[in-house]
Formats: C-alpha cells, sequence, structure tokens
C-alpha cells in the first residue's frame, strides 16, 4: 500500500511537527485541519504559516473534508478534544484508512474513538507517544495497539517514523502505559513546582535541592527542576487535560486517582505565570511566579 495523501487533525506542536516532517520525508501530499484555525491568534492558525507555500500542503475547512480521500488521518488535538476529532472526522473518512490516534488518553476514551472509526469502515490504530517530541521529532519511540497496529508498522518506515512497537492487538494497552507513565512525569512537575516555590518562601530551596543527590544522584537539580517547572508554565493547560485522562485511566482500573486530580490543578494552575520562561535562573523564575502569584491573590 502507497501512502499519496494524509491528513493532519490538530495543528499545534505535535501536528505541526509532524505535518514538517511529512513534507520533508515523503512524498505524500498533506491536507490539515484544526479547530482554531479561525483564530489569528491561536499557535495553530500562526503554524500554517510555515507550510503556505509547499504546493502538497492544503488546509481542508473542516476535519471532514481533511480526511477525505486520504488513506492515512493523523490525530494529534489536545487530550480533551480526542473524542470529538474522532466524530468530526468520521463522516468523510475513506473505507479501510488508518486512523491513528496520538492522544494522550485513557484506554476507554481510545476504544471509544476505535468505535467510531470502525462504524465509518476505518482501520483504527491507537498510538502512545512515550517522550517529548522534541527533539526526536517523527523519530520518537511510540508504541502501537490494536488490531490493525501491524499494518500500520508496516508502513511506518513509508511514512517517515523510525521507531514504533507494536505492544498488543488490544486497544488500550498502549494507551494505558503512556498514561501510567504520564502519572509519573507530569506529577513530579507538578511536585517539583509545589514544593520549590514553597522552599522559596522560606528560603530553603538550595538545601532542598541537595538533599535531592541522596534520592536521585546525577542531575543537575537547580537546571533539572527550572526545566521541570518550566513545562509546566508552557504546556499546563494541555498537560492539565492529559491528567484529567490519566485520572480516568485510574479510576478505570478500580483506583481513587487522589495523586492524579492534584495534578490536574497544578498543571492548570501554572501557564497563568508563563512571563517567568523569561528568567534563565531557577531563582529568578521562582521569583517571578511568587510575585505575581501574591499579586493575583490581592
Amino acid at each position: 500500500m502507497t501512502i499519496e495523501r494524509i491528513a493532519v487533525i490538530g495543528l499545534g506542536e505535535v501536528g505541526s511537527i509532524l505535518v514538517e516532517d511529512l513534507l520533508k520525508n515523503t512524498r505524500a501530499a498533506v491536507r490539515a485541519w484544526d479547530i482554531q484555525f479561525s483564530n489569528p491568534e491561536s499557535a495553530p492558525a500562526r503554524n500554517l504559516e510555515r507550510f503556505a507555500a509547499n504546493p502538497r500542503f492544503a488546509v481542508a475547512s473542516g476535519a471532514s473534508e481533511a480526511a477525505m480521500d486520504c488513506q492515512l488521518v493523523l490525530s494529534a488535538v489536545t487530550a480533551d478534544q480526542a473524542l470529538n476529532a474522532a466524530q468530526s472526522t468520521q463522516s468523510g473518512l475513506t473505507q479501510n484508512a488508518f486512523f491513528v490516534d496520538l492522544n494522550s488518553v485513557s484506554p476507554g476514551t481510545k476504544r471509544g474513538i476505535s468505535s467510531i472509526v470502525s462504524a465509518a469502515g476505518g482501520r483504527f490504530v491507537e498510538a502512545s507517544v512515550m517522550s517529548p517530541i522534541m527533539p526526536l521529532r517523527s523519530s520518537s519511540p511510540i508504541l502501537l495497539g490494536g488490531p490493525h497496529a501491524r499494518d500500520l508498522h508496516a508502513l511506518g518506515a513509508d511514512i517517515g517514523f523510525s521507531d514504533l512497537l507494536v505492544v498488543s492487538e488490544e486497544v488500550g494497552v498502549a494507551s494505558a502505559t503512556k498514561m501510567c507513565r504520564s502519572v509519573i512525569v507530569k506529577g513530579i512537575e507538578a511536585l517539583v513546582t509545589e514544593s520549590l516555590l514553597t522552599a522559596r518562601f522560606y528560603g530553603v530551596e538550595a538545601s532542598v535541592l541537595a538533599s535531592l543527590d541522596n534520592l536521585f544522584p546525577g542531575p543537575d537539580w537547580p537546571g533539572q527542576a527550572r526545566y521541570l517547572i518550566s513545562r509546566t508554565l508552557q504546556h499546563g493547560t494541555r498537560r492539565a487535560a492529559e491528567m484529567r485522562e490519566a485520572a480516568k485511566t485510574v479510576e478505570e482500573a478500580g483506583y481513587q486517582p487522589w495523586m492524579s486530580d492534584g495534578c490536574v490543578e497544578r498543571q492548570a494552575w501554572a501557564p497563568q505565570f508563563s512571563s517567568a520562561l523569561a528568567e534563565e535562573s531557577l531563582g529568578g523564575l521562582l521569583d517571578v511566579i511568587r510575585h505575581q502569584h501574591t499579586h493575583h491573590a490581592d
């Protein structure tokens, strides 16, 4: 099977990287859609400028039109829009087209998307990106799942994906792996943010960071802490949506998602202080957040 036409639903950070790599590494025509295209100030609308001059790139008027006549549809929206993206694409989905959901959602949500795609005659594949999308881009490690995962894996090199691993023919295994990882990764970001903002208030952040070498030796903790906090400032809204799906994953397993629910709150709280990203030092970043938080509280 030759992939000649690819639809990308969602042109945020992940979607725009996928489009860029597809245009560079394949000969396929790429058609994109994002619900935020109507807002010229949005990141997806601004990302369009990078591809406008490429004759193989086109902008659709909706998700259904984007999917029409495409052999492959890549869904890379925010977690809270994953189900809506599949529903919006359904009427335009070509028979036997692959619908690859790259969104960080619970196994239950993936199964719901799979049902929508199957009802339209498409071939659903869940895909879990197991690292930050940068710097590896389309070479990031991706776990595939579902009954059509092996068929997509065979096409991986042709569409520019070099690190695909089929983990199960059952939908939900790949997403469970990603969601359980997110409980730890996004949870650590939230923990470090909360701990060090409090430590800065008491003037003990240096001692706290030095003490971490006993448990987690190796990293430059001030630098690592600044990086972890910066991720919440830059991507907290998206991370909060992902952690709501992580909480669903915990609930689907029969447990109360106390830690994941708390992480949602801290991640959602952080982006209002994104101006602190201009501070290169950890102390400066913490001080800006603390100052703005105090001002907002007043």
